[in-house]
């Protein structure tokens, strides 16, 4: 196994091929705080890719409500227990990752689920349909919390799919980091389900092949953005470029947001493929949880998006999301006004750091007219 440097656990782990980043690499930036749940991202993915014959059960994109929330069922707390203890020592990993912890004659430590583990998709989801008849109840500890999850494939830095793959099918692209599977090599052998840890690889039983999300990367290559994020109606999800901590630019919008406030966050960087989807942490839920959601930099990332209405610059670049279709790679505020630049500088957009407000008098004498404000 080769050794490579993975930023997001502080220190260099085991790997079965040698580093070797690519040119520029596909990321995004979810803003949990704003999520509602209403599905409008699951939806846009499934009928744009995953409408057709063994493909009904694949949602490339779904929304968990947590804690409770999974799909495929428990695809998380089943590679918690089998990794065992996992500790950070400031921030850095101490634990084992998902490579340094596989069983002798496996590439990862990892799971395969089964066909019932698919059975439930909103499982867990804060409301209900129907009625509980005879008595049957759900017994769950009592919380005064949830918060909604929104998850597609990571494209990961160093993706558990690529190294357990016998037949070499799935690779990550050079020119922008997406992870993708040739299924002209495909032989359906289900490894990459198994060492998914976040379980973004399904199987396809009508043509016994692999499939997975491919970041609408025929979008990406028209510097648009996937179909999830331009279809968000709450407008949580921004895609670009990110770069590697010692090359961040302030004018690059993820690299802003991940590396200089680090307000954004991997999921379970514990597992140690360095993924690329990020996410602004919920500020009401327990701090002990989301640490083991998004490591230890979860206080200070909440207190920097508390503190947001009193940064111009952070509070700007957050009206950016959901602002526009294009990948935004530049940013910059000048005064009250946020713009999203493209890779040379010329304007995308331009939104205004505040919304104004016009309160319209009950009675219009212009017009003779009544008018009604409403909320």
């Amino acid at each position: 196994m080769a050794l490579v440097y993975n930023w997001q656990i502080g220190r260099s782990m085991s790997y079965w091929y040698p580093e070797n980043r690519p040119k520029r690499q596909f990321a995004a930036v979810f803003d949990i705080n704003k999520c509602i749940a209403c599905q409008t991202c699951t939806l846009a993915c499934k009928t744009t890719w995953t409408s057709g014959k063994g493909q009904e059960y694949m949602l490339w994109n779904n929304v968990e409500s947590k804690p409770f929330g999974c799909y495929p069922l428990a695809w998380d707390l089943s590679l918690l227990e089998r990794l065992d203890l996992q500790s950070w020592q400031q921030a850095a990993y101490t634990g084992r990752t998902v490579f340094e912890a596989a069983e002798a004659g496996e590439r990862v430590l990892g799971w395969r689920p089964n066909d019932l583990d698919y059975a439930y998709p909103n499982v867990g989801e804060d409301d209900c349909t129907g009625r509980v008849d005879r008595g049957a109840a759900l017994h769950l500890p009592h919380l005064h919390w949830f918060f909604y999850l929104a998850r597609i494939c990571n494209h990961c830095t160093y993706p558990a799919c690529l190294v357990s793959c016998p037949r070499g099918s799935i690779y990550k692209r050079p020119e922008d980091g997406i992870v993708l599977v040739d299924q002209r090599r495909c032989r359906g052998y289900r490894e990459c389900v198994k060492a998914c840890p976040y379980k973004k690889v399904f199987y396809n039983p009508l043509t016994g092949t692999s499939e997975k999300c491919i970041a609408c990367f025929p979008k990406i290559e028209a510097k648009q953005q996937p179909q999830c994020f331009v279809n968000c109606i709450g407008k949580i999800r921004l895609a670009g470029w990110l770069s590697t901590p010692e090359r961040a630019r302030a004018d690059n919008p993820l690299d802003y947001l991940v590396h200089v406030r680090k307000i954004a966050l991997p999921l379970f960087p514990q597992f140690g493929l360095e993924p690329n989807v990020y996410y602004i942490p919920p500020i009401h839920v327990p701090g002990a949880f989301l640490t083991q959601l998004f490591g230890p930099g979860v206080p200070a990332a909440i207190d920097a998006y508390r503190k947001a209405p009193d940064d111009p610059d952070l509070a700007g670049l957050l009206e950016l999301f959901g602002c526009t279709e294009r990948v935004v790679p530049r940013w910059e505020r000048s005064g009250d006004w946020v713009a999203a630049l493209d890779d040379q500088g010329k304007e995308i957009v331009r939104v205004p750091l505040r919304e104004p407000v016009y309160v319209r008098q009950a009675f219009d004498a212009r017009h003779q007219v009544t008018r009604t404000n409403c909320p």
